[in-house]
C-alpha cells in the first residue's frame, strides 16, 4: 500500500464511518527523531512507531481491528507529551500504553523495559535475568526491534554490555538524542 493509498483510505474510513470515531485513531507526529506514526485504540497508546505509516496501518489492521481513522482529539494528548518529553518537561508517560501488537513474550520484555527509569539505561543481560530467561538474548533483542510504541517504552534505554549503543529502530542518531534529552534533564545544564 502506497502512502497515497493509505491516505485514500483514511478519507473513505472517515467519510464512511461519518459522526462515529474510528475504534483506531490514527495519524503521525514529526519531532525531534523524525515522523512517528501514531494509533490509539479505546485501551492507549498501541503504536508510537518509526515504521512507514502504510506498514504500521496494515499491521494494525490485521491485528487489532478495521475501524482506523483520522481522530485528533485522541491522538493529541500523545503528541502534546511527546513535545513535553522531547523539551525536557516530561520524565514519565501518562498515556496508557496498549501493547496489543507485541507478542506474549514481547509484552514480557517491553513491560521490564518500561520499569528502567528515566535518564538511565539497561543491558539485554539484564532484562534477560530480570524475567528468567538470561539466556534469551537475541530474543529479548528481536522484541526490542519490534517494539510497536517506541519512545513511551522506553527500548532506548537498552544498551549493549559493553557500553555501546546497539541497534534501534529509529536509527543510532535517534537513539542517541533520546538518551541525550535524558541526561541533560536528569543531570540539569
Amino acid at each position: 500500500m502506497t502512502s497515497g493509498e493509505l491516505d485514500a483510505l483514511l478519507r473513505v474510513t472517515s467519510s464512511t464511518y461519518r459522526g462515529d470515531s474510528p475504534d483506531i485513531a490514527f495519524g503521525t507526529y514529526d519531532g525531534a527523531v523524525g515522523r512517528l506514526v501514531l494509533a490509539a485504540t479505546s485501551k492507549g497508546t498501541v503504536a508510537c512507531s518509526f515504521e512507514p505509516e502504510n506498514a504500521v496501518f496494515e499491521l494494525i489492521s490485521r491485528t487489532v481491528g478495521r475501524f482506523i481513522g483520522p481522530d485528533p482529539r485522541r491522538l493529541d494528548p500523545v503528541r502534546r507529551e511527546l513535545d513535553a518529553y522531547f523539551s525536557g518537561r516530561l520524565r514519565a508517560f501518562a498515556t496508557p500504553v496498549d501493547l496489543a501488537l507485541a507478542t506474549p513474550f514481547a509484552r514480557t520484555v517491553l513491560q521490564k523495559t518500561m520499569a528502567v527509569p528515566y535518564g538511565t539505561t539497561t543491558t539485554l543481560e539484564h532484562i534477560g535475568e530480570s524475567i528468567g530467561r538470561p539466556r534469551a538474548l537475541r530474543a529479548i533483542g528481536n522484541a526490542l526491534a519490534s517494539n510497536p510504541v517506541c519512545v513511551i517504552v522506553p527500548c532506548h534505554r537498552v544498551v549493549r554490555e559493553d557500553g555501546g549503543l546497539g541497534d534501534y529502530a529509529g536509527g543510532v542518531a535517534a537513539k542517541q538524542h533520546l538518551l541525550n534529552v535524558e541526561r541533560r534533564v536528569s543531570t540539569g545544564p
